[in-house]
């Protein structure tokens, strides 16, 4: 068994969603906690959060409404190693805590955690034209890991919709 990292109430304002946690954050018990990771720069930087936190601050972020899971939650070193079983898993544990949960935002961190929970073979960047769960608004933006190629602000630009929408 692996330790549940989520941090999470009912009616956030927004819910990030993740592949699964780094071996890092799975360590230090704190999402995104590579230091190679930008979502907390990202955050920041798209006005999602009025200050750089740290990734040891994350369970502050709850008292702004904004929470934390991931699909599967088994640490891997890269969301490659993630076996098929595991998406299916996690995906309907997911549906799970966003029905009991309600947040109004579901932004997936990567577009592959969005295909893996939503089912769809192609999504675009950005909100999705229909939820999965009525009243939650699924948005898929790119993953914050420093291996991915986009460049900062263009991530950053795509995150500042999710900001639009909060």
């Amino acid at each position: 068994m692996y330790p549940n990292l989520d941090l999470l109430e009912k009616n956030l304002s927004l819910l990030f969603v993740g592949y699964n946690p780094s071996i890092v954050t799975a360590e230090t018990g704190h999402h995104y906690a590579n230091p190679t990771n930008r979502f907390w720069k990202i955050l920041y930087l798209s006005g999602i959060t009025d200050r750089l936190y740290s990734p040891q601050e994350d369970y502050k972020l709850l008292q702004e409404g904004i929470g934390f899971t991931n699909i599967v939650e088994r640490p891997t070193k890269a969301a490659s190693e993630i076996t098929k079983e595991e998406y299916k898993l996690g995906r309907m544990e997911l549906i799970k805590k966003i029905r009991l949960y309600k947040p109004k935002i579901v932004c997936f961190v990567g577009k592959g955690v969005y295909l893996h929970y939503s089912g769809k073979r192609e999504a675009n960047w950005g909100k999705q034209p229909d939820s999965l769960i009525e009243g939650v608004i699924e948005f898929a933006a790119p993953s914050s890991s420093g291996l991915v190629r986009m460049k900062l602000d263009q991530i950053t630009n795509i995150y500042k919709e999710v900001h639009d929408y909060m």
